[in-house]
């Protein structure tokens, strides 16, 4: 396979409160749908503690931009001690969870997608040769593709949970 370079290093988004677990995981989709990424759901946990319903999703959604490069974002969403309540909202009940939700943004380029060019060591040394002094700026225009969808994926979770500056450290 090609080479693989980390753009976006872990990118993380906290919330916690009221939400619905289907509709997050749905804006998610729809928003890779949207743009035209092909979808790898690499885990799908669920574990249920005295605490509450743990889950985890590992999601590794690629595009393909050209023949030679492609964008990989990596996801790791854990929502964490999730209970089901109901809430009244304008007359109606509603069933929604109660939990903390973190993610885990990464976004990678590789290059040599379909390993043509890596197969043998002077064609690597020709590739590396080539995209340092050649097509540096192709590179660049991939570089910054992956961090504005990484970043717009963001903002869309973040406009669709209504959260102006929650993020956690570790």
């Amino acid at each position: 396979m090609g080479e693989r370079k980390l753009v976006v290093d872990h990118l993380k988004f906290s919330y916690e409160g009221l939400f619905n677990v289907n509709e997050v995981y749905s804006v998610i989709n729809t928003w890779f749908y949207e743009k035209g990424w092909d979808w790898y759901e690499k885990m799908n946990q669920e574990s249920v503690t005295a605490n509450g319903r743990q889950i985890r999703i590992v999601l590794e959604p690629w595009k393909s931009v050209s023949s030679y490069y492609k964008l990989i974002m990596h996801l790791k969403i854990h929502f964490i001690d999730v209970k089901e309540i109901e809430v009244e909202h304008e007359g109606e009940n509603l069933r929604l969870s109660q939990g903390l939700i973190r993610i885990t943004f990464d976004g990678y380029v590789m290059a040599d997608r379909s390993g043509t060019w890596t197969d043998k060591p002077f064609y690597w040394l020709l590739t590396v040769i080539a995209q340092k002094y050649f097509f540096r700026d192709h590179f660049a225009k991939m570089e910054a593709w992956i961090n504005s969808d990484v970043d717009d994926l963001h903002n869309k979770i973040k406009n669709y949970l209504n959260v102006v500056k929650y993020s956690y450290q570790t």
